[in-house]
């Protein structure tokens, strides 16, 4: 079911609606975005751990009403100061392993973030909420528990199937199974689940704040318990975290100004594919059809070339970032795309694919957040420290081990993020506010949903709910394909098939094409609101 509003002010939309309930919350107590942010956001952490925990990290795109600013948070961490490519080639490993205590290599942002977005909030938004209050409802969840929903258990069962692939088999982590394994088996739709320890973490945070996460007992008791299993993080890797501001990149997109974070991020991937088809005459090509797929696949394959040779964390590169969307650049790649053939294009040597969150807020001040959040692959490592709660992510699984490449593997390095929280501005103001999970098929799902709003006039539930395409690979797949939901016409197919790609068709609402949502802030300054009807989500309006 689609849900749906209108309200002349303000909304939320988050893909679980326990989430979506906290945040509405906050907005009725006269909270801002940011604050309705946290506050869902730490819900999603408890409810949401296949897709995102305290252990991840996070990224915000904040629009200030009072000052008209666009903000970024960069609240990722870096790996650890002990990691290194020695490290593997000692083991006879040739790639970092997407599981296990090697995997978790990187110290989760989520908490850092929380620290600077309500600094922030407090010194220019009017904010006056405290964490600790913000952080209640994710504390009642995680105390008293909450009915395990479908997704949530169909992630569990997947993760636990037996196999040689070191894809699953997380009930052999001892934590893990503790929480979602308990008596050997995986929890069931509706059972309750509780997590006393995590509780107790979330306690800790609002009690002494969030810098207790990377110094004193809390952050001791994650460094062990990573170290007994064989872990790498240390006190002072984790001491050293704090997230930090970052400035927006920018590229047009009909009559709105298309924004997005820089590298480490890949919101540079989004900006290119837009701004790749702002070249297009998107009426002309026609919503939905072979030739609207085409263009925005080859787009793809253009923007991932460019991810692929420079997308790393800045600090390790001297890309000059901005000048990839430099329109002349733009326009030179979209006139390179063949309209009666697949290009032939550098395929990424690494396929991204993640579980992830994206939440976006409006107020009734104008202020508007879009927020990204995950811990890469469901259920991350799978590592638990003892008596924390907190499953660390395994985003550095996605460091490469050779030297040469851009994003190859170093101490105290961020990786390449598939996560990017993106917005159009229109004079200026929010005009739309959007995102999606899902790794390679972020960029690709918001420049369909763009489209379809900007170009097409399509409501926000609309835009969201149409079918959608995926190029790629998905986590597990060996082959690169075009993956079309069944409710794309057969003869769309035909004709793409026609043209070269490599055609799979998949469920007519696919959880591989993401979890995505949108709000709509029109001239009036009333919103419209939608949430994925392939997610658990709610979208609310106030």
């Amino acid at each position: 079911m689609i849900q749906q509003s209108t309200s002349p002010r303000a909304a939320i939309t988050t893909p679980q609606y326990l989430a979506s309930e906290a945040g509405r919350r906050v907005l009725a107590d006269g909270g801002n975005a940011i604050e309705a942010i946290v506050a869902a956001g730490a819900v999603l952490a408890v409810v949401y751990p296949q897709m995102c925990t305290l252990g991840g990290d996070a990224f915000y795109l904040v629009h200030n009403a009072r000052t008209g600013e666009l903000r970024g948070i960069n609240a990722s961490g870096k790996s650890g100061s002990k990691v290194n490519r020695k490290v593997y080639e000692e083991k006879r490993l040739s790639t970092i392993p997407s599981r296990g205590p090697l995997a978790a290599i990187t110290v989760p942002g989520i908490v850092s973030g929380w620290d600077l977005a309500l600094e922030y909030s407090s010194q220019t938004m009017r904010g006056t909420f405290s964490l600790a209050h913000l952080l209640g409802d994710a504390r009642s969840h995680a105390e008293r528990g909450f009915p395990i929903t479908r997704s949530l258990s169909d992630w569990i069962v997947e993760d636990t199937k037996v196999d040689d692939t070191g894809r699953h088999n997380l009930q052999q982590y001892k934590g893990f199974a503790k929480i979602f394994y308990p008596g050997g088996r995986p929890l069931r739709p509706m059972e309750t689940l509780r997590q006393p320890d995590l509780a107790r973490t979330l306690a800790t945070i609002a009690d002494k704040g969030p810098r207790s996460f990377y110094e004193g007992s809390l952050a001791k008791a994650l460094v062990k318990g990573l170290a007994d299993v064989g872990g790498l993080l240390t006190e002072d890797d984790f001491a050293s975290q704090r997230a930090f501001f970052v400035e927006p990149l920018r590229t047009a997109y009909r009559n709105c100004t298309a924004c997005n974070l820089p590298p480490n991020c890949q919101g540079l991937s989004s900006l290119q594919i837009l701004g790749i088809f702002n070249c297009f005459d998107a009426r002309a090509l026609g919503e939905g059809t072979a030739a609207f797929y085409h263009v925005l696949t080859e787009a793809v394959k253009r923007a991932f070339a460019d991810r692929e040779r420079y997308v790393t964390d800045p600090d390790f590169s001297g890309t000059d970032f901005a000048s990839l969307l430099d329109p002349d650049y733009l326009a030179s790649m979209a006139r390179s795309l063949p309209m009666d053939r697949v290009g032939n294009y550098l395929l990424p040597s690494l396929s991204p694919q993640g579980d992830t969150v994206w939440l976006g807020c409006v107020d009734r001040e104008g202020n508007a957040v879009s927020y990204i959040q995950s811990i890469y692959h469901d259920f991350g490592s799978g590592i638990i420290p003892e008596g924390t709660g907190v499953i660390l992510q395994n985003r550095g699984s996605f460091f490469s081990l050779d030297e040469k490449h851009a994003n190859a593997l170093e101490p105290c390095k961020r990786t390449m993020h598939t996560l990017n929280p993106p917005m159009l501005l229109k004079d200026g103001k929010p005009y739309l506010v959007y995102g999606t999970m899902g790794g390679d098929g972020q960029p690709q799902t918001q420049a369909v949903i763009a489209s379809r709003i900007v170009d097409f006039c399509m409501s926000p539930e609309d835009a969201v709910a149409a079918p959608r395409f995926l190029y790629g690979r998905t986590w597990g797949d060996d082959s690169t394909t075009l993956k079309l939901e069944g409710r794309i016409r057969a003869d769309v197919g035909a004709q793409l098939a026609s043209l070269g790609h490599n055609i799979e068709y998949v469920e007519n609402f696919s959880q591989s094409m993401g979890h995505a949502g949108a709000i709509l802030v029109k001239e009036d300054g009333s919103v419209d609101a939608a949430t994925d009807p392939r997610s658990d989500g709610l979208a609310l309006t106030l």
